[in-house]
């Protein structure tokens, strides 16, 4: 039996080998399948010789192993976990001592790979209420969170410092709600994050429902039900509201909740009954259409909160990636908060027309959006935009110049009209998705006002945001050239030395992971195969090209998250490559690739038209056959960077694989590996970082400056959403909100949860 299991095991790693083989990588596969082959056919012939020789086998791989990662527990695992589970029958034919010796050894081992990916402790909470210090006098309002980052800046940080290192650990589930079942088909996320004003929070549902709860017990006072038309959406996403309160106190809609939908409306509700209000646009809603050409059903749809800026409501639009040319404007416009009459637009085409366009006319198509949440310097006068690139992604052949200077950039808009006052661009003639997913981060670095702007390129631009103008140093630096007939891509790309990169060191094949040597081989080959020449290789015609970070980034729209009173930003970024490959229209007609048939942010994976381009695209995340990621942990980090130095003060790998596994089966193994992410921090004056984001379903405290865990609270859902902390005046006691509503396309499980947490009443 065991010589059958040995051969069966040989022949199951014989084709991934010599596939690895024939693309000219590793010959140690190869090696390993004769040597087992062996090692069966003597075991089968009962030859004493099996057992010292498959001992010899083990030592070797362990050699050529460490020779080509070094004492890394998780890059060890694949390329020795197989081998010495199926040696382990060799341990009876050896002298009791000697078995001893090995047994002890390879525990050890295995022991070392557990401690290597064991979390810090976490916290005890045992008498840590009566440590806790006072939160001290909380000012009116400095205990809400008006703002979809707190503030108009979006830095995420509350001054709030009851919940501090001392008694964080005694955190309890005050309350839990749930929303309900979408009332739309197809994937839903709830990813939203709350507002809170004066005791009261606001939400809305994936589907663009929008509720008030009482924040001191999660109560709901009142539903708005949007009726958003939901067909088309490939996922639909609703990731917060606005507030803003009017001069005129206590009159119908002094206070307001704004929204905007799936299907491209505008909302005003009365922030006291939920109401529409009536003088905002017609009957409390704008339709977003207007001025935008004929928009089919899934092409154009809101899914950040408008961003206020004195009075005016602004919103950009999420456009489906990939699909055709012409698809709809990626117009910016300004909103009168009590109307709804348009203050302003960019158009990108037509910069300098700030109005609806004349009749007959419409908004330029296909010009770059901004679907990330936008952020405001009032005193500046600045709105600052977060573009996408231009569709079709993934050719550019056909782009206009406005396209290639005004996507997957930062844009300044001045708040008054609309005029761009700067532009800067974190990669020029954008081929891989790199769209600009996170809101500008707004701080002050050294007396001067900044702009801190994470990409899922996992480089991190900051710049001066009167001018635009970089405060760390920024460089051009030579990027692989495309190959492709009709494509121009750009000779160098931007790079931020000054700024630790958060996209993972480059790729080798001796990166390649699996569970197995077998299905490590399979991605090793994968690699092989590929063109991969560092960051930035464009797409081609004749193979696929590799993508690190892919279009999950690096660092995506859950952003960064700054205390301002340190001084030091929170960074959670992933490290997940995929793969693009262009496809000529013939054979994208083979296949069946038309508009809207598949959208890759859907999923995993798929093909997009890209109609009107001589080519279509075809993506596919890298990953095994056994469903996990082709590259070794981590696959997910967390750090924290010193803005005043530009110095990294931390960095670990951020999640354990508990609720990760081969064909998404749950593990359970509560070892740190470092998961893929998605949502973002909130940091306190207290010097905690609350986050949940990971894979496994955890809300976690983290120390700022350290990075030590202190605390972990599970959710029955996946956390993909940034948290809030507000202060609730009928208990005196800051709570800390998170939505567990989870994500397909991260495969994390789905719910309809808002979770609050606060320390207990009884402490006080």
């Amino acid at each position: 039996m065991h010589a059958g299991l040995l051969a069966a095991v040989a022949l199951a790693l014989a084709w991934p080998a010599t596939t690895l083989l024939r693309a000219g990588g590793s010959l140690w596969y190869a090696l390993s399948v004769l040597a087992m082959l062996g090692v069966a056919a003597l075991t089968w012939r009962r030859d004493r010789c099996a057992a010292p020789f498959y001992g010899l086998f083990l030592v070797l791989t362990l050699l050529w192993s460490v020779w080509e990662v070094g004492i890394e527990p998780w890059a060890l695992l694949p390329r020795l976990g197989l081998f010495l589970f199926l040696g382990l029958p060799f341990l009876g034919v050896l002298r009791p001592r000697v078995a001893a010796v090995v047994l002890v050894i390879i525990s050890g081992a295995v022991l070392a790979i557990i401690l290597a990916g064991r979390d810090p402790p976490v916290r005890s909470a045992a008498n840590a209420i009566a440590a806790r210090g006072s939160a001290g006098k909380v000012q009116p309002g400095a205990g809400d969170w008006r703002y979809y980052g707190n503030d108009a800046g979006g830095t995420r940080f509350s001054p709030l410092a009851q919940i501090d290192p001392a008694n964080v650990g005694a955190l309890r589930l005050a309350w839990t709600f749930r929303t309900g079942k979408p009332a739309i088909p197809g994937p839903v996320t709830f990813q939203t994050t709350p507002l809170a004003v004066d005791g009261r929070l606001y939400l809305c549902t994936g589907d663009n429902d929008v509720i008030a709860l009482d924040g001191e017990s999660g109560r709901q006072i009142w539903r708005f039900r949007a009726h958003a038309d939901g067909r088309g959406v490939a996922i639909a996403s609703c990731r917060g509201v606005a507030f803003h309160r009017r001069a005129r106190a206590g009159a119908p809609c002094a206070d307001r909740i704004l929204t905007a939908t799936m299907d491209a409306r505008l909302i005003a509700l009365d922030a006291a009954t939920g109401q529409p209000c009536r003088d905002f646009g017609r009957n409390g809603a704008v339709d977003l259409r207007d001025g935008m050409a004929p928009v089919d059903k899934g092409y154009y749809f809101v899914t950040s909160p408008p961003q206020i800026t004195g009075d005016r409501a602004v919103v950009g639009g999420w456009i489906t990636d990939g699909q055709k040319i012409g698809e709809p404007s990626g117009v910016i416009r300004a909103f009168d908060v009590t109307t709804g009459a348009l203050a302003w637009a960019f158009d990108a085409g037509r910069p300098d027309r700030h109005g609806l366009p004349p009749a007959g006319e419409h908004y330029t198509l296909g010009t770059p959006n901004s679907w990330a949440p936008m952020s405001a310097d009032d005193a500046l006068g600045l709105l600052f935009v977060p573009t996408g690139n231009a569709t079709p992604d993934y050719f550019g052949g056909q782009r206009r110049p406005f396209d290639d200077r005004y996507s997957s950039a930062v844009v300044a808009l001045d708040t008054a009209t609309g005029a761009v006052r700067w532009v800067f661009q974190t990669t020029h003639h954008d081929l891989w998705d790199y769209d600009v997913p996170a809101q500008p981060t707004l701080t002050t670095i050294r007396g001067v006002p900044a702009l801190v702007q994470p990409t899922k390129r996992g480089e991190i631009f900051v710049l001066d945001r009167r001018t635009g103008r970089p405060i760390s140093t920024v460089v051009e630096r030579r990027v692989p050239a495309s190959a492709v007939p009709g494509e121009r891509a750009a000779a160098t790309q931007p790079f931020s030395p000054g700024m630790p990169s958060f996209a993972g060191p480059p790729l080798r094949e001796a990166d390649m992971w699996g569970l197995t040597p077998i299905d490590q081989a399979w991605c090793r080959t994968l690699f092989r195969r590929a063109r991969y020449e560092g960051p930035m290789t464009p797409p081609g015609l004749d193979r696929p090209s590799l993508v690190y970070p892919g279009y999950g980034g690096g660092i995506n729209w859950g952003g960064v998250s700054i205390d301002v009173a340190r001084g030091i930003m929170i960074v959670n970024s992933n490290r997940v490559g995929n793969t693009v490959q262009l496809l000529t229209r013939a054979e994208a007609r083979r296949r069946g690739i038309r508009a809207l048939s598949v959208n890759s942010h859907g999923g995993a994976s798929g093909a997009v038209a890209q109609e009107g381009v001589p080519y279509a695209a075809d993506l596919k995340p890298l990953i095994s056959p056994l469903g996990v990621p082709c590259q070794r942990p981590p696959w997910g980090m967390i750090g924290a960077v010193d803005l005043a130095t530009g110095a990294l003060m931390w960095s670990r790998p951020f999640g354990t694989g508990e609720d990760s596994g081969p064909f998404g089966i749950a593990s359970r193994l509560p070892f740190a590996m470092g998961v893929p992410n998605s949502g973002g921090a909130v940091t306190t004056g207290a010097g905690i970082s609350f986050i949940g984001a990971t894979h496994d379903r955890y809300i976690r405290a983290i120390a700022t400056a350290t990075g030590r865990e202190l605390w972990r609270g599970r959710l029955p859902a996946g956390g993909q959403a940034t948290p809030m902390t507000f202060w609730s005046a009928a208990s005196h006691r800051q709570f800390v909100v998170i939505a567990a509503g989870g994500h397909p396309g991260l495969g994390t499980l789905t719910g309809d949860y808002v979770i609050a947490y606060a320390l207990p009443k009884a402490s006080r």
